[in-house]
């Protein structure tokens, strides 16, 4: 029956997704919260329910190492990874960018030590913006899992070729069991065509990956990852209207409102948070607070255009971040939307508010305090500094 739920653990349904992509390699290391993706991938194959190669490995780098190699003579790759080991990696995500190998990884969102803490918050994958990976933020577990097939698809297109993450928050959504629809094989057949590298290595065809570049060409490798990211902007919208229209299940393609048409306040926000902001702006509603929130699915490629269309009625804007820029006393949503607006006629206050980290709760009374200090902001037309929503009274 199509369209039935199961309920099932959120790494589950990411790893059921990953299967149904068919993979030809898949390479990861464990780490919490992570592991149980890679656990139920593990089991699919050796249960013979996907023909994959699946690699293990000693660490993090390692992983990320051998798909660079699978995905350049022309594997579907796939892994998964967190904190510490998205950290690990580095190094060699900028070669996979730059070599435009079109990996896919799930990154289940947790902080960064030290001090050690296992829990989400987004530190580590936009610790990574600047390496050349597409990145969506996923709201849900079904989001999570109808994201995969759509972020393939995106990062094999001929016209994009760049690797890509998933990103879901860690415990929040990877370890949650809720109702889910798990993509069907035959839908995903139809929505992803297997996967047909132009350019591979081949002793047939010699050529070479991320050869030498002196001063004199260098410069034209990063314009041309530019380029594809401005491609895979475009592309985001279209490949979640192609989802939707095979599975009947939409969430926005590179941003997405919530009671945005008449806002005067607008929350912008990335993940598993979006549910808490919609129950509050639910009952904010109802006392008559003009609130409204402005989803952001695509952080990496920024859709700048998208959002100041979104925000052109907006007489404040709010943003929440699981992360920090130390030094800058903000996150890095809260920048990239004072960029976004900036040299404009769209002169909107932009507060930005760094909450949840290490995974400390978020309840509704924390989104109702700084909306508070936004109604109290446009009243009295007052500056009010970026800061921490949720910092402990006794420190």
């Amino acid at each position: 029956m199509k369209n039935k739920m199961t309920v099932v653990e959120g790494s589950y349904a990411v790893a059921h997704s990953v299967k149904v992509c068919k993979p030809n390699v898949i390479s990861a290391y464990p780490i919490t919260p992570q592991t149980h993706i890679v656990e139920d991938l593990s089991q699919f194959v050796a249960d013979g329910e996907i023909d994959c190669e699946y690699m293990n490995v000693e660490s993090e780098f390692s992983a990320i190492s051998a798909l660079i190699g699978a995905s350049a003579v022309g594997a579907r790759t796939y892994s998964s990874t967190t904190s510490q080991g998205l950290a690990l990696m580095h190094e060699a995500l900028f070669n996979a960018s730059g070599m435009r190998l079109p990996i896919v990884m799930t990154v289940v969102n947790r902080a960064l030590s030290a001090p050690i803490n296992i829990w989400n918050d987004q530190q580590d994958s936009i610790s990574q913006r600047d390496t050349g990976w597409i990145q969506l933020y996923a709201e849900d577990v079904q989001e999570s899992a109808d994201m995969t097939p759509q972020i393939f698809k995106l990062a094999e297109d001929k016209d994009v070729l760049l690797p890509a993450m998933s990103c879901m928050d860690g415990f929040i959504l990877s370890h949650v069991y809720e109702p889910v629809i798990l993509l069907e094989q035959d839908l995903t057949d139809e929505f992803l065509p297997q996967f047909e590298p132009e350019f591979i290595l081949d002793p047939a065809n010699p050529m070479s990956f991320g050869a030498f570049a002196d001063p004199t060409t260098y410069t034209e490798f990063r314009y041309r990852q530019e380029e594809a990211m401005g491609v895979a902007l475009k592309k985001i919208e279209t490949l979640a209207n192609e989802f939707n229209d095979i599975y009947g299940r939409y969430y926005g393609g590179l941003v997405d409102g919530y009671m945005l048409d008449d806002a005067e306040i607008v929350v912008m926000a990335m993940g598993s948070v979006i549910g808490t902001v919609k129950d509050t702006i639910d009952m904010l509603r109802k006392d008559g607070v003009s609130v409204g929130l402005l989803k952001v699915r695509s952080f990496r490629p920024f859709p700048v255009d998208a959002v100041r269309k979104a925000l052109k009625n907006a007489k404040i804007i709010i943003t929440l971040d699981k992360n920090i820029s130390v030094g800058k006393n903000e996150g890095a949503l809260c920048t990239e939307v004072k960029a976004c607006l900036h040299n404009t006629k769209m002169r909107i206050p932009v507060i930005g508010f760094m909450l949840g980290h290490g995974g400390r709760d978020i309840p509704m009374g924390t989104i109702v305090n700084i909306v508070d200090k936004a109604k109290a902001a446009m009243k009295t037309d007052s500056f009010i500094e970026s800061g921490f929503a949720d910092l402990r009274e006794d420190l």
